[in-house]
């Protein structure tokens, strides 16, 4: 492939336009370039102090700042999903009958393990479906996520 044919058309008298007007003509790879601000209407260059909204600049801010604060909700949410007292049984990696059996003695989360395990193991051993096994992989799984000692 020849060089000619990769280089971009060239414009030496490419218009700068400013408010519908054009202000000056320079050399550019685009015939038109649309200017929001230029060196004729910026504060620093004219001395002048005035506000320069383009495109709603507050309102681009104002939508960065309400995203940011529903990623930082989110991320709360995803802490507390994280609890580990919160986490199902059916999480644990107890076997179906073991699970059905905590669901309905009404120990549906870790912590409600962790707080039947504060008087003994006789207050899990005592419900129906749950043996030495379930017990053993109840209490691994709660001293892992340190719920226990």
């Amino acid at each position: 492939m020849p060089q000619a044919e990769i280089h971009p058309e060239w414009y030496p008298e490419a218009e700068v336009v400013f408010d519908g007007e054009v202000v000056m003509k320079i050399g550019s790879t685009k015939p038109r370039i649309v200017v929001d601000v230029w060196s004729g209407s910026h504060p620093f260059f004219t001395g002048e102090q005035r506000l320069l909204d383009t495109e709603g600049q507050v309102d681009r801010f104002m939508r960065r700042l309400r995203a940011r604060q529903e990623i930082a909700a989110e991320r709360e949410e995803v802490v507390e999903k994280k609890d580990p007292r919160s986490a199902d049984v059916r999480t644990i990696g107890l076997d179906t009958r073991a699970q059905e059996a905590l669901i309905e003695a009404d120990k549906t989360t870790a912590g409600d393990l962790a707080d039947a395990l504060e008087d003994g193991d006789d207050g899990l051993l005592s419900i129906a479906g749950i043996g030495q096994t379930a017990l053993i992989t109840i209490k691994r799984y709660l001293r892992n996520e340190e719920l226990i000692d």
